[in-house]
């Protein structure tokens, strides 16, 4: 009897998913950007937001909702309604990194949400502002490790990309950095082209535009091999760390318990603008790297997560990341 009754419910779920897919979106939907405006996460997602909105046929609205490294705006996407209206575009931070960096976080990044589809992934530039003494990678390094913290290096914010990639960058080259986090990544890299910090580990979405007009120095790119953008810029793993590559890595989640009919919506409309080549195109001008058809899924964005989550557990151990 009890069987019956669970698949009498499960029956009924569908139904009810299957009917509010069909008249959704029937109003905007909002997209929870857990950092602030301006920053590379904020632009990627603006970017793809438009294109997406176009396919359901309705706007997708930015909530910029920042704060302890993202934490604040996952945590309040957790509990948006399960309606398919509030989504949070994640980020390897705080759907990654979080439960290594925090020993009490109010969400679950595998339990409490339902992946919908992943974004393409972005690599980083490593930058120094234009008087800095160290002309190439090396001599940087070399200038860490003769002057142990005090090689300045700014950031977004703890569980930033650009404070996860500065931690495994200063732990893999045995040399220590004084981490500067600030309020996003704009404030990070004006204080970078002022001169009032050294560097910056910065996407090139939003790096690309700063070097053309030579208000900062690139050093070294964190991409397997070199960007066409910067073809005179060596990658890490050539230079001073072998085997080093890293990239920013996002995602489009819903709270648990949203209807999977509507995931499916959400995803097509997504995977039908990733065969836009203009659109794309447009994309890997900015350096960001497109992805196999595969790996844009729901069911391959989970997998990655909870391979992410793990794999910062370790990578905590090793590093000064700090926690809260």
């Amino acid at each position: 009897m009890k069987s019956n009754w669970k698949l009498a419910a499960l029956a009924l779920s569908f139904v009810a998913g299957s009917a509010l897919a069909q008249g959704y979106p029937a109003k905007p939907v909002t997209w929870i950007v857990p950092f602030a405006a301006g920053g590379p996460t904020d632009a990627l997602a603006r970017n793809i937001a438009e294109r997406v909105a176009r396919e359901l046929g309705q706007p997708i609205i930015i909530d910029n909702t920042p704060g302890a490294g993202g934490t604040v705006g996952a945590a309040k996407a957790a509990r948006a309604a399960p309606d398919g209206y509030t989504m949070l575009v994640g980020h390897m931070g705080y759907m990654g990194a979080a439960p290594a960096l925090y020993k009490k976080l109010s969400y679950d990044p595998v339990k409490d949400f339902a992946p919908v589809f992943r974004f393409p992934d972005t690599p980083l530039v490593l930058m120094v502002r234009k008087d800095h003494p160290a002309k190439d990678i090396k001599a940087l390094v070399d200038f860490g490790r003769a002057n142990p913290d005090k090689l300045f290096i700014s950031n977004a914010g703890v569980g930033s990309s650009s404070h996860l990639i500065a931690a495994l960058f200063a732990s893999s080259a045995g040399i220590k950095v004084s981490q500067v986090p600030y309020k996003g990544a704009g404030p990070a890299l004006i204080d970078v082209i002022g001169g009032q910090v050294d560097g910056i580990f910065d996407q090139t979405n939003t790096a690309l535009p700063q070097i053309k007009e030579a208000k900062v120095r690139p050093l070294a790119v964190t991409s397997k091999v070199r960007l066409p953008q910067l073809k005179d810029v060596p990658t890490l793993a050539e230079t001073v760390l072998p085997n080093f590559e890293a990239s920013t890595w996002y995602g489009i989640y819903a709270p648990k318990g949203t209807p999977q009919p509507v995931l499916d919506k959400v995803q097509a409309a997504y995977q039908k603008v990733m065969t836009d080549r203009a659109f794309t195109d447009k994309m890997a001008e900015q350096a960001i790297q497109m992805l196999p058809a595969e790996q844009y899924t729901g069911a391959a964005l989970g997998k990655h997560t909870e391979s992410e989550v793990a794999r910062w557990k370790s990578v905590a151990a090793k590093t000064n990341i700090s926690l809260d």
